[in-house]
């Protein structure tokens, strides 16, 4: 299902995507710089993979000339190098979070990046023309990372270490932001601490159990079998094969916090139990998006939000433990301490396969079928 970037030019997506590319867009290799206003700005037209409508991989475009909006004064363009597919891409693509982003579309997706700067907004002080930079946009971002040329804001990029290609750094910076958040912003983990990684063969399990151990953690993990060799290495202490083990009667004594990345009610159930008192549960599958997208953003949202208080008054009561939905939020001192342990060799992201940017749909339906269980990341090249 090859398809270039001359395909979709004319879409009617692509033409209203034109008519609103003050609000989301991109630019191309073809640029003229000169100073407007308040910022150094680079104007022209590049390729963007957009979104028109929800649905399979088939609804992805294509497009050879979307325009750039004005950068501004804390934000970064950035020539894309490479980009990772993450499962919010693929979920976003077929409609979840449908009540946020149905009225914006079209969308691009993506969420990592790696890159060189290109132009600088003028209250932009930490990085410079010229760079290379990885990092990620934030969840609800509707301006994503599919493109030749990227903006995201000044905190929300760091300096790539001159030691890891672009490819590597692309699949780092989502799946890490998410586990730092949990452990070190909500958990706040401190050495000797026991740590529970509930599906540590995930991009996001992964990222925590290296991100625990780093920290001095006593990480235990549950994993398929194909990842247990992995994830030991990566320094977990005890990984059990969630599938051929009983978990419960596997692993012994309590734990100071639980990351679940699964999210069920078993694994809620198994992690909670786990828990000291005074422990910390996070879980990444938190149902505000589900029900803002069944009852809409009026209903949903106030909902989610009662369900989530009684959950934490009922195990802070029954278990005296702390409950959370967790979720990526940009955070210049947890990009700063990944960049660290990445360019130390403590934090790595395998990557399985790559795309050229032009094969995005082979790509997602790889994901899609779970062909791929590993990273997947979008190589771009320019002439």
């Amino acid at each position: 299902m090859h398809f270039t970037s001359t395909l979709y030019t004319n879409t009617p997506a692509m033409q209203f995507f034109k008519l609103y590319s003050f609000k989301k867009a991109a630019v191309n290799c073809d640029c003229q710089s000169f100073q407007f206003g308040f910022v150094r700005f680079f104007a022209t037209t590049c390729r963007a993979v957009l979104l028109p409508r929800f649905g399979g991989p088939e609804v992805l475009e294509l497009c050879s000339d979307v325009e750039v909006p004005q950068l501004k004064p804390n934000q970064v363009l950035v020539r894309t190098r490479a980009v990772s597919v993450n499962p919010l891409d693929t979920r976003m693509r077929s409609g979840y979070g449908r009540s946020i982003f149905e009225p914006l579309l079209p969308l691009i997706l993506g969420r990592d990046i790696s890159g060189e700067v290109t132009a600088v907004g003028t209250k932009v002080h930490s990085l410079s023309v010229g760079q290379e930079v990885f990092g990620a946009l934030h969840p609800t971002a509707v301006r994503g990372t599919y493109t030749d040329y990227a903006i995201l804001s000044e905190d929300e990029l760091t300096p790539k270490p001159a030691s890891v290609t672009h490819v590597e750094a692309s699949a780092i910076p989502f799946a890490a932001l998410t586990a730092w958040r949990a452990l070190k912003s909500t958990a706040r983990i401190t050495e000797g601490q026991r740590l529970l990684v509930v599906g540590g063969g995930g991009a996001v399990g992964f990222a925590a159990i290296q991100l625990g151990v780093a920290a001095g953690c006593h990480v235990a993990t549950t994993c398929g079998s194909q990842s247990i060799d992995r994830v030991l290495k990566a320094g977990a202490e005890q990984a059990v094969d969630y599938i051929a083990e009983d978990v419960e009667l596997a692993i012994k004594g309590k734990f100071d916090a639980v990351l679940d990345t699964i999210g069920v009610p078993e694994t809620e159930r198994i992690g909670i139990n786990f828990l000291k008192r005074g422990g910390h549960y996070m879980t990444l599958q938190g149902e505000a998006a589900s029900l803002t997208d069944r009852y809409g953003l009026a209903v949903g949202l106030p909902v989610a939000t009662a369900i989530l208080l009684k959950k934490q008054i009922q195990y802070r009561s029954s278990h005296g433990i702390e409950y959370w939905w967790t979720y990526m939020r940009a955070d210049p001192d947890g990009l700063d301490e990944i960049r660290r342990l990445f360019e130390a060799g403590k934090l790595k992201m395998p990557v399985e396969r790559t795309f050229p940017f032009t094969q995005v749909r082979e790509a997602h339906e790889a994901k899609d079928k779970k062909l791929i269980p590993g990273k997947v990341v979008l190589e771009l090249e320019f002439d």
